[in-house]
């Protein structure tokens, strides 16, 4: 089952596409994680990134399409996965296709502009393991401090009000067109991403199917 999880930044996609990754034992592949990941290893790509994210910009094709084809020849994606933050343009989602990599399901977890908002300020990550906390959906036992490895929470630059309107704003022109794109395939889904996260999920495992 291959699968692309569609959704402005901080809809909540990457939270169901974790739960998705366990129920059906396939493999969440974040290109957030994969250019965090870069980040804190000081790569050039992580450095390149690293400029676009913090202004709210969207990372450049030619940085992301290779890394993301070359993880999915990977043995764990031979069953199925899960795409999260990839394809965002219709390039990108022209590069997929060309790839040989054909889709069974888009999922869109649709949100209001100024849910997002207000969900994204809210949000925490540890400056030492990278463990994302909310402070009111997802709190840590002790304010401010990692549950996982005792570091410091911060507000990360890309989460801040004016970065995720930013975001938002380049989510509509760029990526929102995708689901347009992918009805037109036939594969497209839609849930209500402003429900509780267990009533998302079960309505995403209704499409999937058990």
């Amino acid at each position: 089952m291959k699968i692309i999880m569609l959704g402005a930044p901080g809809a909540g996609k990457g939270t169901q596409a974790k739960m998705i990754s366990k129920k059906y034992e396939i493999p969440h592949i974040s290109t957030g994680d994969i250019f965090r990941a870069n980040i804190k290893e000081g790569t050039e790509l992580g450095k390149k990134a690293k400029e676009y994210m913090d202004q709210g910009l969207l990372v450049p094709d030619e940085l992301t399409v290779d890394l993301v084809v070359d993880r999915l020849q990977k043995e764990d994606c031979k069953n199925g996965f899960i795409l999260d933050g990839f394809p965002r343009t219709i390039a990108q989602a022209e590069a997929l296709k060309n790839a040989n990599q054909s889709l069974d399901f888009a999922i869109d977890v649709n949100v209001p502009d100024e849910n997002i908002i207000s969900r994204m300020e809210g949000r925490r990550a540890c400056v030492g393991c990278g463990a994302t906390y909310h402070v009111v959906y997802n709190p840590t036992k002790v304010e401010g401090i990692c549950d996982a490895c005792g570091k410091e929470l911060i507000l990360r630059d890309d989460d801040k009000p004016e970065t995720v309107k930013k975001r938002l704003d380049v989510y509509h022109d760029q990526t929102q067109p995708l689901i347009d794109y992918y009805a037109n395939v036939g594969i497209l889904k839609t849930v209500d991403g402003t429900q509780d996260m267990e009533d998302v999920f079960n309505a995403i495992v209704t499409i999937l199917g058990a």
